[in-house]
């Protein structure tokens, strides 16, 4: 991922408001961006979201919501699974291995682990064993 494109900067309205969004360099920026940044970029966004909900951050407990992970991990599984092949090997691969990580980190982290095949995201990776 690349922070070479400056965020857009604010431009005067057609009202003359100040601060208002200049929609036609935002979406300019945006079609430059490569399927494959935004992609992982959303992918990377799941997983960090998913680790706090986890309790896998600094002070996780005050943030562990198991619940919230379970809905993260599966989207996490559906973008990884539908995306994957989209984006090569060498991008898909880290996604999946973080996701496998935070798959067992659910399972660990539940008092009642599911079935094999019924945790969060193993519909579309099938069961996750640790």
């Amino acid at each position: 991922m690349t922070d070479a494109t400056p965020p857009p900067q604010a431009a005067d309205a057609p009202d003359g408001a100040p601060g208002a969004p200049d929609f036609d360099t935002i979406t300019r920026d945006i079609a430059d961006v490569p399927a494959v940044e935004v992609i992982t970029t959303v992918a990377v966004h799941l997983m960090s979201a998913a680790a706090v909900a986890l309790g896998l951050a600094e002070g996780g407990e005050h943030h562990k919501d198991l619940d919230e992970a379970r809905k993260l991990i599966h989207a996490l599984a559906g973008l990884v699974d539908a995306g994957g092949p989209e984006i090569s090997p060498f991008h898909a691969a880290p996604l999946r291995d973080g996701l496998r990580s935070l798959q067992l980190a659910f399972r660990e982290a539940s008092a009642a682990p599911d079935e094999p095949g019924q945790g969060p995201g193993e519909k579309y990776t099938g069961p996750v064993f640790g």
